[in-house]
């Protein structure tokens, strides 16, 4: 297990005020589906909710919540599993929160290897189990590399990038966040000042796949929409645009804003819609938040409330979800 983080300062969650802005008055029950330092969590339980369940793939997070959880008594429940499957853990819930991404206490660590600016092994598993990093730079082909990277990280260097990250390992494994991040940077041209670092895209694309984000979001959309009573509210904060066209498209299907794609074509049974959207524009940081917490400025919050209409499934490929290819 890693060590715990040296300081105990609350971590504060990104877009945290108005979020609750727009779930108020917060009470019921709500599932905290990517727990982490428990931000949400907590603040939700101090703004009135009877019951917050917990859930997190990271044992870490748990650890961290140790000194404070037992404060709140039976009022905070932790369960150690992912939140594709958060209509296993609770049903007729108030409300589902998901932040989603990475989280600042695994940046943090050098030891979780998901930063390119410290040096670390080249790990990137929010479970702390399964493939790594390591095991895909070292193992898959160029191709499957390059896919990753391209779908993933949205990075246009891909193919040259899996090739530099090809040769490198016949010389020796790839090991380490720096090394990686040394080969990727050899890649590309040198960032501009306030640009983002060469390897950002990399880094990002290869989380995803270790960690099968896209997956486990389209699942948990889903998974929310089955678990959410009637009224039940369901917030989503993302950092980037694939995952932020995710939400939006599932919810505006869901919403009943997919329409017909040929006007010519009969008319089909009306279908319900499973949820009403709370804003159609998404909300992003304020100036306030920007200067407090630099990493939010690239998140977005959508809310929307759950109708009385039956849970369904969605296609995939209609909510811009990037698949790899198959291995070839």
């Amino acid at each position: 297990m890693s060590a715990l983080p040296k300081d105990d300062a609350p971590h504060i969650p990104v877009l945290l005020r108005p979020l609750l802005r727009a779930v108020s008055p917060v009470g019921g029950v709500w599932l905290d589906g990517t727990f982490g330092a428990g931000g949400y969590s907590r603040a939700l339980l101090d703004a009135g909710a009877d019951k917050v369940i917990g859930v997190d793939r990271d044992p870490l997070a748990f650890e961290m919540a140790a000194s404070w959880a037992g404060d709140y008594g039976a009022r905070l429940e932790l369960v150690q599993g992912v939140f594709s499957q958060l209509d296993d853990y609770a049903t007729d819930l108030d409300g589902v929160v998901l932040d989603l991404g990475v989280s600042s206490m695994q940046l943090d660590q050098a030891e979780r290897g998901f930063s390119f600016m410290k040096d670390g092994p080249l790990d990137m598993r929010m479970s702390q189990s399964g493939e790594s990093a390591a095991d895909i730079v070292n193992q898959q082909t160029e191709a499957e590399i390059a896919d990753i990277l391209f779908l993933f990280g949205e990075e246009r260097a891909s193919r040259r990038i899996a090739r530099a990250i090809v040769k490198a390992r016949a010389q020796e494994p790839i090991t380490t966040t720096l090394r990686l991040a040394e080969i990727v940077e050899g890649c590309l041209p040198r960032a501009k000042p306030h640009q983002s670092h060469p390897a950002t895209r990399s880094f990002q694309a290869l989380r995803i796949a270790v960690n099968s984000e896209y997956e486990e979001l389209f699942e948990g959309l889903m998974a929310a929409e089955r678990a959410l009573k009637p009224g039940g509210l369901l917030a989503v904060v993302s950092f980037h645009s694939v995952e932020d066209r995710m939400v939006k498209r599932f919810l505006q299907m869901r919403s009943g804003g997919e329409g017909r794609a040929n006007r010519y074509a009969p008319a089909l049974d009306e279908v319900k819609p499973q949820f009403e959207l709370l804003g159609r524009k998404a909300i992003g940081p304020d100036d306030q938040e920007l200067a407090e917490n630099p990493r939010s400025r690239s998140a977005k919050l959508r809310v929307a409330r759950r109708t009385a209409a039956l849970a369904g499934r969605v296609d995939a490929n209609k909510i811009g979800m990037p698949m790899k290819k198959r291995a070839r």
